[in-house]
């Protein structure tokens, strides 16, 4: 089984083929595939290989399955004896994906 750890949206993760992620909001059509490119390690039966920072002409290919919104959050500030309340939700825009192949 080959994993390797990649690079999307600033932010990295860990995958395997077959592996559903929700990455950060990127562009593509839900069904249209995606390749990333800023692989930094891979791992397969007991080998690791890792870049300085990036290893070259190693992708992760995934399939998109939806765009949607995480569950709400709530922002509340409160300063006691100052009267000062403030209240903010927030949903964090992300993307589902499949990782289709470890190239």
């Amino acid at each position: 089984m080959t994993a390797a750890v990649f690079e999307a949206g600033g932010k990295q993760y860990t995958a395997k083929a077959g592996d559903v992620l929700n990455i950060a909001l990127t562009e593509g059509k839900v069904g249209s595939k995606i390749v990333f490119d800023k692989v930094l390690s891979t791992f397969s039966d007991g080998k690791a290989n890792f870049g300085s920072p990036y290893l070259k002409g190693k992708t992760v290919e995934a399939k998109i399955l939806k765009h949607d919104k995480a569950k709400k959050i709530i922002v509340f500030k409160f300063k006691k004896t100052k009267g000062y309340q403030r209240k903010q939700g927030h949903r964090q825009d992300y993307t589902q994906i499949e990782i289709t192949k470890i190239a």
